[in-house]
């Protein structure tokens, strides 16, 4: 068992894969010796050569452009988006090549790529570094879209999104790359399209992903206290999700709460309550509540971001109103 960070977890996954399959390489801007903005890939341009761990240029187009052309040639690109909100450069290559290049190869060719985006607030960065875009890549056809709240998921998903056939989006989330968690000397398994069941409960449900699951938790710890019993469920695959463990716990808690750090307009959680709705209407005893980010953007003062985060009280709050 190591203790790690989110972010060492992250850079072992990428070394672990790439020793064990010589077509994955890596691609970003100052991936190389810096080891990217936030060091994730620090030290294995050293331990693969500089062909593995390619210093790209700053053009985000140009990068995963690249990557589409390399995955379509039987490599295993990943590359490193400094910033979600950057991907919106990239956005012909991610959504117009890599996401349809199956299906207009008639199913013949697959395109074994991961997108690394770290997303959301939590240093400051301003409304131009700090979006929640998963949304976006979600509602395209061809693409995966996943995002790890820990370190041994981080680890486990990362690993499934490089042996994935197909164009995985990996999203990270800066503010959690300092913390820390057990990796298990064997190391963790998952599946894309697997939730986590963190915590169970019988009086309401929250489901949620990224980093809204500590506060969700935290939330959960809270409202014990006054004898309400919540069932967390840690999303980690946001397309495709899972929608059998999010109705199983549904039918047993008959209250449902989405919570996310992205803009609660037009989000996941709309999703996801839109789904429940359909096909658990008989279950619920309330409505569906969301809980995300106003409609607006990120500010850069780090005490008014972190009033715009969805915190624990805004979904202890939300747990309590369904309760009603």
């Amino acid at each position: 068992m190591a203790m790690l960070s989110y972010s060492r977890a992250i850079g072992q996954a990428l070394g672990d894969a790439m020793d064990a399959d010589p077509d994955v390489i890596l691609i970003g801007e100052d991936i190389g010796e810096a080891g990217g903005p936030f060091g994730v890939t620090r030290g294995l341009r050293d331990k693969f050569g500089e062909m593995r761990v390619f210093d790209a240029p700053i053009s985000e187009a140009a990068m995963v452009g690249a990557a589409v052309g390399a995955a379509m040639h039987g490599l295993k690109p990943v590359v490193e988006i400094m910033f979600m909100d950057f991907a919106t450069l990239a956005m012909d290559a991610i959504v117009n090549q890599a996401a349809k290049a199956h299906f207009m190869f008639g199913g013949q060719r697959s395109l074994p790529m991961v997108i690394r985006m770290p997303h959301g607030g939590g240093i400051g960065a301003g409304p131009q570094h700090s979006q929640c875009l998963e949304a976006w890549f979600a509602h395209v056809p061809g693409l995966k879209v996943v995002c790890p709240s820990d370190v041994a998921s981080v680890y486990a998903l990362l690993r499934a999104a490089i042996d994935d056939p197909n164009p995985v989006i990996f999203v990270e989330q800066k503010a959690r790359y300092a913390a820390k968690g057990e990796l298990p000397d064997e190391r963790p398994v998952a599946r894309i399209g697997e939730a986590r069941t963190l915590r169970g409960g019988r009086d309401a449900t929250v489901v949620t992903y990224g980093s809204t699951v500590e506060r969700a938790l935290a939330a959960a710890d809270a409202l014990s206290v006054d004898g309400i019993d919540v069932e967390v469920i840690d999303l980690q695959s946001i397309q495709p999700w899972d929608t059998r463990t999010v109705l199983d716990s549904v039918s047993r808690t008959h209250r449902l709460v989405v919570a996310h750090e992205a803009t609660q307009a037009f989000g996941v959680g709309a999703e996801i309550a839109a789904y429940v709705g359909e096909q658990a209407f008989d279950e619920l005893d309330a409505p569906v509540m969301r809980v995300g980010a106003p409609f607006m953007p990120v500010p850069f003062s780090k005490s008014m971001e972190q009033d715009f985060a969805p915190g624990q009280q805004r979904i202890a709050d939300a747990v309590r109103k369904v309760m009603e």
